[in-house]
Order: structure tokens, then sequence, then C-alpha cells
């Protein structure tokens, strides 16, 4: 999880029906080791939750999670819209809207010289491209004001300049996503941060002339933002609270996306294990199957565990083996062992504290033809190259997954850093 959205998210849910493959997302089913997963007090504090649910979707894909979002025009609380289906994503930093979503009127984001502003998402699997408007965004009784955003396929913006459409498959349909746009809360602040500030970097953000759209440099409080960082209060993170999943899935659940870490009696770090993240990249690292996988990340955007299985060592047997992967087009991109296999692995961050995780991971295949009406599932992992190992969603199944936000005090210190 880099800024400007690298590994994130969304890239996750582009395939067929039931094939999320490949693009990274968490299988990990086993007992916590440390943290909180008791719901959230019903006291005056709950307007701090917002209700989520894990399913298919708009698309009817797998293990996507679900927020409604409301869009305001900025300082009028009567122009406002509920947008359903927008995807929560701990990778990736700001809020985009699929423009066909809203009706509301949204000021334009210009540069200096009067210019609109437009911004190109990369994802793991593809592009968004699309203006940038502000908006008032209100989620359960927060409310950040003014907020830069995104509105994809934006139809005033049709034409995609080719070093954004160039970089991969242009997903400029809710069809093609897999949603109705996407909550980026991860530990940042902004999206891109001094890095699009200081240059003009293509496949981020554009000014848009009559002859054209190009590369603009943009600063910070312009860029695609946090809208968490900005609400009056509960503003220094997210805990994503998710029930457990039975082995063989579910067709739906439900939890919470709760604001602030430590701000209400709802929200406490508890017993959680603090892992501070690398403060550029977001990451920490990974000890499994003794290979240290130093840019790992906790992802709800990711629909599986990812991670490079050259020697996977099943707890369950002692033994070694790696895991075969599926075959079948509706399963490729996830893993198949023969049976369901346990394993452990352990987390570090960079206060060399050390946690272990337990997970599973089940024959996709088997899940999905065995389960036909199920969308979610606690046990998918699947192949990725490099030294990510990405915690995707089922990470979050049965745990309370923190997400502190970077200069943003906490009991457990300063931002960033994940908890669970």
């Amino acid at each position: 999880m880099k800024r400007q959205c690298d590994i994130l998210l969304v890239a996750c849910m582009f395939g067929a029906m039931l094939v999320i493959a490949g693009c990274g997302g968490g299988g990990g089913s086993g007992a916590p080791s440390s943290g909180n997963s008791s719901p959230p007090t019903s006291d005056g504090a709950a307007q701090n939750v917002a209700v989520v649910t894990v399913g298919g979707g708009p698309a009817n894909r797998i293990n996507l999670l679900f927020v409604t979002v409301i869009i305001c025009a900025p300082g009028d609380s009567t122009a406002c819209q509920a947008v359903d289906n927008v995807l929560v994503d701990t990778a990736s930093t700001g809020l985009r809207i699929f423009a066909s979503q809203l009706t509301v009127p949204l000021q334009p984001q210009t540069d200096s010289g009067g210019n609109p502003l437009a911004a190109c998402g990369q994802f793991a699997d593809g592009t968004v491209w699309g203006s940038m408007k502000l908006a008032d965004v209100k989620i359960a009784g927060e409310t950040a004001k003014a907020v830069p955003i995104q509105l994809i396929a934006d139809p005033a913006f049709a034409a995609v300049p080719t070093n954004c459409s160039g970089i991969g498959a242009l997903r400029n349909t809710i069809q093609a996503f897999g949603a109705s746009g996407v909550l980026g809360v991860s530990v940042f602040r902004q999206d891109c941060g001094a890095a699009c500030e200081r240059n003009a970097i293509p496949g981020t953000y554009y000014a848009c002339a009559a002859t054209g759209c190009k590369p603009a440099a943009l600063a910070t409080g312009k860029q695609l933002q946090n809208p968490v960082a900005l609400f009056g209060q509960n503003n220094n993170g997210v805990i994503i609270d998710l029930p457990a999943v039975a082995a063989e899935g579910a067709a739906t659940v439900s939890g919470s996306l709760i604001f602030g870490i430590g701000t209400q009696s709802n929200n406490g770090l508890g017993n959680a294990l603090v892992l501070p993240v690398d403060p550029t990249r977001g990451t920490f690292t990974t000890l499994y199957a003794n290979r240290f996988y130093t840019g790992s990340f906790i992802d709800s955007g990711s629909n599986a565990l990812f991670f490079n299985d050259g020697n996977s060592v099943p707890v369950s047997s002692g033994g070694t083996t790696a895991m075969p992967f599926c075959k079948q087009t509706f399963s490729a991109g996830f893993f198949c062992p023969l049976g369901t296999q346990t394993f452990s692995a352990m987390n570090q961050g960079s206060n060399a504290v050390i946690g272990t995780v337990g997970f599973s991971v089940a024959n996709a295949e088997s899940l999905f033809t065995s389960n036909p009406g199920h969308r979610v599932f606690g046990n998918l992992a699947g192949p990725v190259s490099g030294t990510a190992f990405d915690w995707g969603l089922p990470f979050y199944f049965g745990r309370r997954v923190y997400t502190a936000i970077e200069g943003k005090n906490t009991p457990g210190g300063v931002g960033p850093y994940v908890a669970y």
C-alpha cells in the first residue's frame, strides 16, 4: 500500500462473478492473537458507528466490504444524496464515487489558473478516470466539510489521457469496478502527499484546459483526502469490526465501521497488538514459512490473503508443501490445496513487537461449487509475486482491526500504525 492507491483494493474486485483473482486480499480465519472483537456500545457515542456489509455488491463478487456514504453540496445540508455499495478500503486514501450515482451539484476543483482538475486512480488491475470536485461527506453521524473527491466516469471528462489509460485496463463502469465507489481510509491523510505536490506525475493528477488534460503538481490540500482525518471529532483512525465466518462461508455478514481510536466508550484500543508501519509506504514485516515479507499490509479492500507461497508449512502436519493454484476459470487466482490447510505467521512493526497470526486456506473451487449462494469466505488465499503479504478482508473476520492515521494522537501512540 503506497500512496495513490498502488496495491489497493478495488483492484481485486475485477473479474467475472466469483473470480476476484490474483489481486490481493485476505484469508486469515484463525483466532486473533490479541485484540477485542466485542460489538460497539449503544450509547450516544454510536453516532461514530456506520453499519457495513460484506457481500457480492452490484457486480456479484466475493468478499467485498460496503458502506453507505452521504454526499452533499458544500455548505448545503439539503442538497444531499446517499450512495450505497461504496467499498471500504484501508489500503488507499480518498473518496471516489461514480458520477452516475450523483445528481447533487458539486463545486469543481480548479488549479491556480482556473482549469478544472481531474484524477487518475491506479489499482492493481486497472485504472479509473474522472473529475475532481468538492463535497461535504457524511458517514453515520460524522461529517467532513469541503472534501476533494473524485467523480469516476464524469461525462464532462470523457477523454482519458493516454498516460492514464495506458497504465492498465480502464475500470470506468460500476460493473467493471464492482462497487459504486471506494472510501479510502488508510493510514495516510492524502493519497499522494508531498510527491505530487512537488512534481507533475503522470497517472495521478491533471489540469484540464481546452486543449486537453495534462499531468499537474497539486498541493496536498487539493489532493484526495482521507475523510476521517477531516471529521470534527473521532478523526484519528478507524476500526473495522466484523464477525467470524464459518468454514463454508455465508451469503452476507454485517459489522461496524467505527470512527476514532480511544475517543469514545466504544472505540478503545484495549489489549490490541500495535504495529507501527513505515511512514511512507504503510507497510510492516510478516515472517511466514521462513521468509520475510517486508512489504506487508492489512487491506480491507482485498478479497483474500495474497502472498508468494514458495514454501508453505502447514501447522497441522509440520510438513512442507507448495499449494497448487486453482485451474477453473471461476476460481482462477486463488489457491486450491487438496484440503483446508492451517498456517501460522508472525507480524512485526517498526517497534519490534511481534504477534502470531493463525489462518486457514481452503480449496476455492470446492468452496464456490459447494456453496453457490455464498459471497463471504474467511479462508480464501491466492498467489502474488514479490515481498508483500496482503492480509485482506478475511483477516478482519472475528477481529477488531484498527487503522491509525499519520500524525494523529491515539492511546497506542501517534499514527501511522495498524492494530488488532
